[in-house]
């Protein structure tokens, strides 16, 4: 039973951090918290990768700022506004159906509104003390 739980939550950091990997070159698909999800589903069965996360360069001190303090970047925040425009606008030009076009912009409204009231973080913390 333990093995299968490690291996569901291996499997779930895995495709998690497919996604993230596919977010980078795809509008629409974000990145940064599929990176997270793969760092929190890492630390219940794959402590190993979530160290690893935890220690990157790049996405360690944003997980860090996500756990301490629920915190984003402000350059996260524009990046990821920025996308969620873009992303509207081949939207827009795309032969999607019509209902996706009226639903989708709201839905990216509300996540923007949710990110830009996210506090930006304050504190800055070692990579080798996480906690």
């Amino acid at each position: 039973m333990i093995l299968l739980r490690r291996l569901f939550w291996r499997l779930i950091a895995i495709v998690s951090l497919k996604l993230a990997v596919l977010g980078i070159p795809l509008p629409g698909l974000p990145t940064v918290p599929f990176v997270l999800l793969a760092a929190w589903a890492a630390g219940k069965g794959w402590p190993e990768l979530e160290n690893w996360l935890l220690r990157h360069p790049r996405y360690g001190p944003s997980i860090l700022a996500w756990r301490r303090e629920g915190a984003v970047s402000r350059k996260a925040k524009w990046i990821a506004t920025g996308m969620m425009a873009v992303s509207l606008v081949m939207l827009f030009w795309s032969p999607a159906p019509v209902l996706l076009k009226y639903l989708l912009p709201p839905f990216l409204a509300a996540v923007a509104f949710w990110l830009w009231r996210r506090p930006e973080p304050v504190a800055q913390s070692s990579p080798t003390n996480p906690e």
